[in-house]
């Protein structure tokens, strides 16, 4: 290869590298997340001893709505049943959220009184990772958060879910989801 050749190649590489660095460390918009997004992941639980790793298939799809955006979510656990031959459980989830007064969060639609409300969500961006928390006041005052964050990658989506109950974290799970439609 030419010095010109070597030398060219190089600021290419050098290019692309600094693009992908400024890229992660910008703020994206929500419409990046739009589309619909399938995978998997491997769920960590210290809350039972023969269900501590547990494969789960997951489906995402985040939508504009209004001024702001749904995010459906359904995944396929298997912690129950026998360990050998699992019961498969589907559970899905449906939140939409509007604008605050502050930029990259919105309150879920509903969401008004923690003591009160089933839930209270809310979402977030920081760079490539849409964050969404939900949060449930027990009847006995201590609260459980569901922290989903939703990390866009060249690749697809990093998902990393961890569940806490009053600040300990009792699960979590870690997958890859690829973007399977618009």
């Amino acid at each position: 290869m030419s010095r010109l050749n070597t030398f060219l190649a190089a600021t290419t590489l050098i290019v692309v590298a600094f693009a992908a660095s400024a890229w992660a460390q910008s703020t994206v918009s929500i419409n990046a997340f739009y589309g619909k997004w399938s995978g998997s992941a491997i769920s960590e639980s210290n809350i039972s001893v023969n269900f501590r790793l547990t494969a789960r298939d997951m489906d995402v799809e985040v939508r504009p709505s209004g001024d702001g955006f749904t995010v459906l979510w359904t995944t396929v656990l298997r912690q129950r049943g026998n360990p050998n031959d699992p019961t498969p459980e589907r559970r899905s989830t449906e939140l939409r959220f509007e604008p605050t007064d502050k930029p990259n969060v919105w309150r879920a639609v509903g969401s008004t009184d923690p003591l009160v409300d089933e839930r209270f969500a809310w979402a977030r961006i920081a760079k490539q990772t849409l964050t969404v928390h939900l949060m449930v006041i027990r009847d006995d005052g201590g609260y459980d958060l569901q922290v989903y964050d939703r990390t866009l990658k060249p690749t697809g989506m990093d998902l990393e879910f961890t569940a806490f109950r009053d600040g300990t974290a009792r699960r979590t799970a870690k997958g890859r989801l690829v973007k399977v439609a618009n």
